[in-house]
């Protein structure tokens, strides 16, 4: 890859594990001994010898991005990163993570690496996500990014829901079932794993549709083109469904609240592994 100008380099740091915080002081360090900028958050900063900035301001400002924890910390980032298509590499600190790749052992070569443009980055797919309302209220309308995936779910009460799903303005399928998970190939590993999903080559530019324990046993998960946009209603009237984006934001939504669900204007930038896919995904899922 052409070599990117890297001034400055964001950390982000798993909250509350001590082992990220002392791999962070080294890396800090290194990335000091570079003459380049290392900045994290307040309370992480004053004990690594960074500059204190908050989440949304490291997003802007940082050219690289370091994150050091699981594949939840990494997802919080990405949404804030991707409209900058910043280069983001995931160190693993011993969890399953599909999207922290990097051992600790490879972090400061794999730094140095992207400082010298000797890497390559992987482009991973979003999903834009907009709830609106049904007072129809261009104001009431709440909007997401999602890296992984969009999640449906049962409200409080439990009771199942039924979906209905219009694919490119036509009908598609009704779903009676738990819930439904519409997935990016980056999420395919995810909850949609979980629900019977496919495993999806992260490249692809696919949506996976797995719904979670359907009624009917012709739902099975489905494979569309990444160019499909979706519409989804709640048709059961009387209970409320919970809307989930990447395990980490929600939003109830109600009877005739329309979601619609389209490839995202831009996509995450991932720095590549020096370990395939193939070799991931095995040693991950222990496949021999």
């Amino acid at each position: 890859m052409a070599k990117r100008t890297i001034k400055s380099i964001g950390l982000v740091v798993k909250r509350n594990q001590p082992e990220a915080l002392a791999i962070a002081q080294k890396l800090a360090q290194h990335i000091r001994s570079k003459r380049i900028v290392a900045l994290a958050e307040p309370e992480i900063a004053a004990r690594i010898e960074a500059v204190a900035v908050s989440r949304e301001e490291l997003a802007e400002r940082a050219d690289f991005v370091v994150v050091l924890g699981g594949d939840g910390t990494l997802l919080g980032v990405a949404r804030l990163t991707a409209a900058r298509a910043t280069p983001i590499l995931g160190v693993n600190l011993g969890g399953l993570g599909f999207l922290t790749q990097v051992a600790v052992e490879e972090a400061q070569q794999a730094i140095d690496r992207v400082l010298k443009g000797d890497y390559e980055v992987d482009h991973r797919i979003t999903l834009e996500v907009i709830v609106q309302r049904a007072t129809n209220d261009l104001r009431r309308m709440d909007r997401f990014i999602a890296v992984n995936d969009v999640a449906l779910n049962r409200g409080p009460l439990g009771r199942m829901l039924e979906l209905e799903v219009r694919a490119n303005d036509q009908p598609f399928c009704t779903y009676r079932a738990d819930g439904l998970i519409i997935s990016t190939p980056t999420g395919s590993t995810a909850y949609a794993l979980s629900a019977g999903g496919p495993i999806v080559f992260p490249t692809l530019g696919v949506v996976v549709l797995a719904p979670i324990c359907p009624h009917t046993l012709s739902n099975r998960p489905i494979v569309l083109p990444d160019s499909t946009e979706l519409e989804v209603r709640v048709n059961v009237s009387d209970h409320d469904a919970t809307l989930t984006v990447d395990g980490q934001e929600s939003s109830m939504v109600g009877a005739e609240d329309l979601i619609r669900i389209k490839r995202g204007a831009h996509g995450v930038s991932l720095v590549r592994s020096e370990h395939g896919y193939f070799e991931v995904w095995r040693n991950k899922l222990r496949w021999g």
